[in-house]
């Protein structure tokens, strides 16, 4: 089974579906554009597929609704859900810019005070 990635037009993912591999399948190869073709075939002409590995074998990450497909990069983003956090250029990740303390308490990222604040100390945390 494959996994594709439907996109919008800003490329962000608002659905993922399954593909059976027999679609793929040209000559034993699995091909990407099989694939494609067939959910056009669905869901019209119009729409816009990538493939996304279950196994971030490819692309860096299972694609998912919310996550932004970089063609640059050939890439799907996950969603950065605080304006202060990084995006890794490596790992394409979001990392808030200071480190979660280590010392044993369970914290949440506070976006107001761009900091983490301990669970146990918070009456406003959504954890």
């Amino acid at each position: 089974m494959a996994h594709f990635a439907e996109l919008d037009e800003n490329n962000v993912v608002q659905r993922v579906l399954v593909v059976a591999n027999e679609i793929l399948l040209q000559d034993g190869v699995e091909r990407e554009d099989k694939g494609i073709q067939y959910l056009k075939s669905l869901f019209g002409v119009e729409t816009n597929w990538k493939q996304t590995s279950y196994n971030n074998n490819f692309r860096k990450h299972f694609a998912g609704v919310g996550f932004t497909y970089d063609l640059a990069r050939d890439a799907f983003i996950p969603p950065n859900y605080f304006s202060s956090w990084i995006l890794d250029p490596v790992t394409l990740t979001w990392n808030s810019p200071i480190s979660y303390p280590q010392d044993g308490h369970e914290y949440a990222w506070d976006e107001d005070t761009v900091s983490w604040i301990r669970v146990d100390e918070c009456d406003t945390c959504n954890v």
